[in-house]
């Protein structure tokens, strides 16, 4: 199932995205209130989202709304960097060093934004883009093993890791250069993991103004998903609703030469095979 988020006439509710249209999920209002109260309720809020889905009533035409960010604040976001090899070489070239184990940091879950919505550049002067498969984590996970990582997955969607690079170099944690409000588009949907099956198979690809600029493979993970979640859930617990974006491939605008970055009135476009797509524009 493809679960979304909207706003239509000003009211927020969860459906699920189906042949160009939307099964709204009010039905359903009282016990899932929220997409990560869907998440917390596991296989048996799932069940009943799909019968709702299945009845297929009172359908809302896509544009006929305006789709939100596909979860609410989760409590926490992950990201790891320099998980493809040719992004380790083009980061390597731009002054980062390799990295000896997985190189997380954290994106402050404020910077969350809509599938549609404006990037507003902030301070930066050096603004990319990344396109990154997203996880979404399922139910908790503490010293899970890789073997049965799959298990705590709910979904996956479509991210822009978008980085303020001048910032970003502020500090080594990155922290603070992922993190600009507006820096963290999502979207257009939470895929479920049983639709998606293995995840490191899927084609992403990242656009400005229609040229392309990133194409890549998650089967070219340095580490995969599964590995990801074993690690991180090695030293502290993953919960329902957490967002780990898993890398992205070569080609950001900080590698070029000399670097590109974006610019107000560019428009970002990241999609992901089988899940969907997002667009951004450059606000300024």
């Amino acid at each position: 199932m493809k679960l979304v988020r909207f706003d239509k006439g000003g009211i927020v509710s969860l459906g699920v995205l189906d042949n160009g249209s939307i099964v709204p999920l009010n039905a359903l209002k009282e016990r899932y209130p929220t997409m990560l109260s869907i998440i917390d309720g596991g296989d048996t809020a799932l069940e009943e989202v799909r019968a709702v889905a299945a009845r297929g009533e009172a359908r809302i035409a896509l544009d006929s709304v305006k789709l939100l960010a596909p979860i609410e604040r989760p409590g926490k976001y992950l990201a790891i960097g320099m998980n493809y090899r040719k992004h380790v070489e083009e980061a390597i070239k731009a002054g980062i060093a390799e990295p000896k184990n997985q190189y997380w940091f954290n994106k402050q879950t404020t910077c969350i934004s809509g599938p549609f919505d404006d990037i507003d550049p902030g301070v930066t002067e050096k603004l990319d883009y990344e396109v990154e498969l997203c996880v979404v984590i399922g139910k908790k996970a503490k010293g899970v093993s890789e073997a049965d990582a799959k298990n705590y997955v709910f979904g996956y969607t479509v991210a822009n890791d978008v980085s303020a690079r001048d910032w970003q170099l502020h500090t080594p944690t990155f922290t603070i250069g992922k993190s600009f409000d507006t820096h963290g588009p999502i979207g257009p949907c939470i895929v479920t993991a049983d639709e998606i099956g293995d995840p490191h198979r899927l084609g992403l690809r990242c656009f400005v103004n229609g040229e392309q600029r990133q194409d890549g493979n998650t089967a070219e993970l340095i580490h995969s998903v599964w590995s990801q979640i074993a690690y991180l859930s090695t030293a502290f617990t993953l919960e329902p609703g957490d967002l780990l974006a898993t890398g992205t491939p070569h080609g950001v605008g900080n590698a070029m030469t000399p670097p590109v970055f974006l610019q107000p009135g560019d428009v970002v476009r990241c999609e992901i095979d089988e899940i969907g797509t997002i667009e951004n524009r450059i606000a300024g």
